[in-house]
């Protein structure tokens, strides 16, 4: 019997807003301690990992699918992958001597510049021998379309294991199912679209007396408020041009998770607002020394999601809300600028519906037109809508191992879209928060000096953090 799975609205829409210069790949730079795994002479034992990495996907339908189209209406739907070879994906490549960390940025730049091809699942992974103090990497790459950052870490829970356990199961047999014809798909489709109007029709029926409901209110209005937020043109910046390259520059940082929760403590606000405060502060920093005026931009915006998946949903795909909100980058007092970014992040989550509004539009979306997405996506990087991406995902608080070699950091990645020129993306791991910085190549040559910037304002919040009880006891309180 055949099978297929249809893309939602979301999934779709990145899909769709890919372009030669905006590959719309996620990943991580994975860096492990070798142990057994990493001989003498810093070999990896590949064949090993790529026989893991087969027996972990076979619990992953979708690593073995590829995409195809419905004929006429050119709906995206998964089916079983006939040619499906493990060896295609899993790839294996040495760094020169001395396989320092720069090498390892630098080859991750390279492979997250290329895009996935669409004749195939769209993924890959790449064993990085030759770190120093026999070390080794795994860069993976997944379409955006296929995961969200959360999905993306429940891939990790497949991977990787909380006990240094070496052995490998081996992948069980698997037989692909047959591919279902044309025909077939676009019955499937127009079926599907008039399920989701009927249902959308009998239920505007059964509240035309009893009127629409509370919550469905709220929704609408957060639709409206993400529409005219998204409609006002963020600041014009260098980091936004009007066409961005296809080649990455990728490089890692990170936090003392530990070091970020004192801030939080001592300055208030979350630990996502500590976060978004110092890429506010990095990136004032580095406009100011490229002779732009911070006070004169006003605040810059981010486009950040917000994950909506409910607990019980284990399934793939995308199941966030894309929010806009702002990075005060003229505010010169970091005290102030967590203030402002908390104030923000607290008025999106408690008092804004905008989460439930970009819901209730994915699930319109997918009902009636899966392409009203990705018209969104283009229109909002036609219309600067951000300048910037930032992402946070939370992982687990204790160590994990690959075939026994304990997992050092994790540095994800987060696509660029269209005119937007530096993405920062964030997971918390066993203590430490890793941070991946990416960017265009030829807009921002200098992602080092970036990099130092965002790490100089995070200091200067500590700063700040030591200062406060001191501030509190000579004066007025320090804003919260």
């Amino acid at each position: 019997m055949s099978h297929f799975e249809r893309l939602s609205a979301l999934d779709a829409s990145f899909l769709e807003i890919e372009t030669p210069r905006s590959s719309m790949a996620v990943g991580a730079v994975c860096v492990f301690a070798g142990g057994e795994l990493v001989d003498a002479t810093g070999a990896v034992d590949a064949a090993r990992v790529r026989a893991y990495i087969g027996g972990a996907i076979a619990r992953l339908p979708r690593y073995r699918q590829r995409m195809v189209r419905v004929p006429v209406v050119g709906q995206p739907v998964w089916v079983d992958d006939e040619r499906f070879v493990l060896d295609f994906h899993v790839r294996h490549a040495r760094l020169p001597a001395p396989g320092d960390d720069a090498q390892l940025d630098a080859l991750a730049g390279r492979l997250f510049s290329q895009r996935l091809d669409r004749d195939h699942p769209l993924w890959e992974a790449w064993i990085v021998e030759g770190l120093r103090d026999r070390r080794f990497a795994l860069i993976t790459k997944v379409h955006h379309a296929m995961i969200d950052g959360v999905a993306g870490a429940d891939l990790l829970a497949q991977l990787l294991r909380f006990t240094p356990d070496a052995s490998v199961a081996a992948a069980p047999p698997w037989t692909p199912r047959p591919r279902p014809g044309g025909a077939e798909l676009l019955r499937a489709e127009i079926g599907h679209h008039n399920r989701r109007v009927g249902a959308g029709l009998r239920w505007a029926r059964d509240h035309l007396r009893t009127g629409v409901p509370a919550e469905l209110r709220a929704s609408g209005r957060g639709i409206v408020e993400a529409l005219r937020a998204g409609l006002a043109p963020a600041p014009a910046t260098r980091l936004n041009p009007p066409r961005i390259g296809p080649h990455r520059r990728f490089t890692t940082l990170g936090f003392d998770l530990a070091a970020i929760k004192q801030v939080k403590a001592a300055l208030g606000g979350t630990i996502n607002d500590v976060v978004l405060a110092t890429v506010t502060g990095g990136l004032r920093r580095y406009l100011q020394r490229h002779g732009d005026d911070p006070e004169a931009l006003g605040s810059l915006r981010a486009l950040m999601p917000v994950n909506i998946r409910a607990a019980t949903d284990a399934a793939g795909g995308n199941h966030v809300a894309m929010l806009l909100v702002p990075l005060p980058i003229e505010l010169a007092d970091p005290t102030r600028r967590l203030a402002a970014v908390s104030a923000a992040s607290r008025r999106l989550r408690t008092e804004s519906d905008q989460v439930a509004g970009v819901a209730l539009f994915e699930q319109i979306a997918d009902a009636i037109a899966t392409g009203l997405v990705s018209n969104v996506f283009r229109l909002a990087a036609r219309l600067r809508a951000f300048n910037v991406t930032v992402t946070n995902v939370p992982g687990p608080p204790m160590p994990l191992y690959l075939l026994g070699a304990r997992l050092e950091g994790i540095y994800p990645l987060v696509p660029l879209f269209e005119r937007q020129a530096v993405g920062v993306a964030l997971f918390s791991y066993a203590g430490s928060l890793d941070v991946g910085l990416v960017t265009c190549w030829h807009t921002v040559p200098d992602l080092d000096a970036l990099a130092a910037d965002v790490r100089a304002a995070f200091a200067e919040l500590q700063a700040t953090a030591r200062a406060a009880p001191a501030i509190t006891a000579a004066g007025p309180a320090a804003p919260r």
